[in-house]
C-alpha cells in the first residue's frame, strides 16, 4: 500500500489489503464491488424518500442496478464501484442540504469530495460540474457559508497526501493520461460517446431522461435545478476529453432517482397501468442486455450466443482498437490469467534448486504480472515484477540472478547484444485461445547468463522504463 499510484488513487488499495487479509479469495474480491453498488443504490433510495417517493419509485430506482451497466461495475474489482458511489454521495450531500439547510450535509460533501479524490481523479469532474451547476442557480447562495469553505478545506487536506505524493513522483498521473490520450482516447468520438450515454442503462433509459428533464424544466423542480446543469458540465467536460462513454455513469443514479420519483407520481389512479408497462419494457430489454454485461456463460458458449443475437451491433463488443472481437475487452482480458500462471510456475519449478534462487519472472503486462502474483503464491512462484507504470516502484534496486523467465513479452530482436550473454533463450509455451485478449502470450526462458552482466542490464532496463513512465 502507498498513497498513490501511477493509475489510480490509493483508496481502492485499501480494500485490496483487506481482501488478502481474509485470505484473498474470490468472495471477497467480488465482495467489495458488491457492497459499494448495495450502498449507492441505498443512497439513491434515500433521494427517492427524500422527494416523497414511495415503493413503486424505489423498484424503479433499484432496476438499473440489475439490469444496465452497474452490473459490470459491481461484477469487476476495479476503482469505477468507489468512484460512482462518490458521485452520487455528492450529488446526495447537495441535496441533503438544499432540503434542510443543515450545514452537517455540507461537511458530507467535502469528505465524499475527499475520499472520492482517493478513489479515482474523475471524480473531481463531477464536483466542478455541481459547484458549477450550483453557482449559475438559485442554490449559488451555498458559497456565502462559511461551511462550505470549511468542509472544502477538511475535503483537501483529506486528498493532500496523495498530491504530495504525486508530487514527489513528478505528477506519473500526467503522464498516465498523455499515454492513454495518445493510444485509446482519441479515437473515441463524441458521437461514439454519446451513443455509449443511451445504451449503458438502455433497458432504464426512460427513468433517468425522465429525472433530466424534470430537473432541467419543471418550476416544482427549481430547487434541484442544479443536477441537471451537473449533468450537462460533466457530460461536456467528457466530450472535450474524449472521455470512453462509461467515464459518466457516476452522473446518473442521481437522475434515475428524480425520473423514479416523478414515473411514479405518473402511473397513479386512471394511468396505473403504466406501472406494468414499465416493468415489462425493462425485462424485455433486459433479456439481451445481462448476457453483454455478465459472463453468465463460458467463454465459447457465450461467443456463440453474441454471435447468433448479432449483439456486435450493439458497440458492446468493441475493444479499444474500435474492432468488434468475440467477447468484450473485459471477459477477454482475464482468459487464459490462470492458465499462464500456472505454465509459468512449471517452467519455473523445473530449474534446478540452484538456479530457481538465481531466477527472475517479470513481465510488460500489468494484467498478467497481476495474474501470475495472485494465482502464484499457490503455485510456487517468486514475486513477479513489472515493467508497466506502478509496478515499477516495487522492483528492487539490484539483482543477482542468472536466469529471467519473461511473460507475455515478443521473442527478442536477434540484433540485441545481449543476447549473445545466455547459453540459451527458448519458448516454453504460448497461448492460443482465439478469445482471449492475450492470445498469442509467450512464456521465455533465458538461460545462464553471467550475474554482473545482467544486473547491469537490468538496471538499465528499469532506469530507462521509469524514466518512461515517472519522468526520473
Amino acid at each position: 500500500m502507498a498513497w498513490g499510484f501511477m493509475e489510480v488513487p490509493p483508496l481502492l488499495s485499501v480494500f485490496a489489503w483487506l481482501t488478502n487479509l481474509f485470505g484473498g479469495s474470490m468472495f471477497w474480491i467480488k465482495f467489495w464491488p458488491s457492497l459499494f453498488g448495495a450502498l449507492t443504490f441505498i443512497i439513491t433510495g434515500k433521494i427517492i424518500i427524500s422527494l416523497g417517493g414511495k415503493s413503486f419509485a424505489l423498484l424503479l430506482g433499484f432496476l438499473p442496478f440489475i439490469t444496465g451497466a452497474y452490473l459490470r461495475v459491481h461484477y469487476l474489482f476495479q476503482p469505477n464501484f468507489l468512484e460512482i458511489f462518490f458521485w452520487t454521495l455528492i450529488a446526495y450531500s447537495c441535496i441533503r442540504y438544499v432540503q434542510t439547510q443543515n450545514n452537517k450535509w455540507l461537511y458530507v460533501l467535502g469528505v465524499a469530495i475527499g475520499l472520492g479524490m482517493l478513489s479515482k481523479y474523475s471524480v473531481l469532474f463531477f464536483a466542478v460540474s455541481i459547484l458549477g451547476g450550483l453557482l449559475i442557480t438559485d442554490q449559488r447562495k451555498i458559497f456565502k457559508n462559511k461551511h462550505f469553505y470549511y468542509a472544502a478545506t477538511i475535503g483537501f487536506l483529506i486528498f493532500l497526501p496523495n498530491l504530495i505524493w504525486q508530487f514527489a513522483y513528478h505528477f506519473p498521473v500526467a503522464l498516465h493520461m498523455k499515454k492513454l490520450q495518445r493510444t485509446q482516447l482519441q479515437y473515441i468520438s463524441p458521437v461514439d460517446f454519446l451513443t455509449a450515454q443511451l445504451l449503458m442503462n438502455v433497458a432504464c433509459i426512460f427513468i433517468w431522461i425522465r429525472g433530466l428533464i424534470w430537473t432541467a424544466f419543471a418550476a416544482k423542480a427549481k430547487s434541484y435545478r442544479f443536477i441537471a446543469w451537473a449533468y450537462v458540465f460533466v457530460i461536456a467536460l467528457l466530450l472535450l476529453g474524449h472521455g470512453k462513454g462509461y467515464y459518466a455513469l457516476g452522473a446518473y443514479p442521481v437522475l434515475f432517482a428524480f425520473g423514479a420519483y416523478r414515473l411514479e407520481q405518473l402511473a397513479t389512479n386512471r394511468i396505473y397501468f403504466l406501472r406494468y408497462v414499465f416493468i415489462a419494457f425493462i425485462l424485455c430489454i433486459a433479456y439481451y442486455a445481462v448476457p453483454l454485461l455478465l459472463p453468465i456463460f463460458e467463454p465459447t458458449k457465450l461467443a456463440a450466443f453474441y454471435r447468433e443475437r448479432h449483439l456486435e451491433k450493439t458497440g458492446a463488443l468493441k475493444w479499444e482498437d474500435l474492432k468488434n472481437h468475440p467477447l468484450p475487452q473485459d471477459f477477454a482480458d482475464m482468459i487464459g490469467w490462470k492458465t499462464m500462471a500456472e505454465k509459468t510456475a512449471a517452467v519455473y519449478n523445473s530449474l534446478p534448486d540452484e538456479e530457481r534462487s538465481k531466477t527472475i519472472v517479470k513481465s510488460d503486462n500489468y494484467g498478467l504480472c497481476g495474474a501470475l502474483n495472485f494465482y502464484g503464491r499457490k503455485l510456487g512462484l517468486p514475486q513477479v515484477y513489472g515493467y508497466d507504470a506502478s509496478f515499477l516502484l516495487w522492483i528492487p534496486d539490484t539483482f543477482n540472478v542468472r536466469n529471467v523467465i519473461t511473460v507475455g513479452e515478443e521473442m527478442p530482436d536477434p540484433k540485441r547484444n545481449l543476447l549473445k550473454y545466455f547459453s540459451s533463450i527458448s519458448v516454453k509455451y504460448e497461448l492460443k485461445d482465439s478469445l482471449a485478449r492475450e492470445d498469442g502470450s509467450k512464456i521465455i526462458l533465458w538461460y545462464h547468463c553471467d550475474a554482473d552482466t545482467l544486473s547491469r542490464f537490468l538496471k538499465a532496463e528499469i532506469a530507462e522504463k521509469k524514466k518512461i513512465f515517472y519522468g526520473n
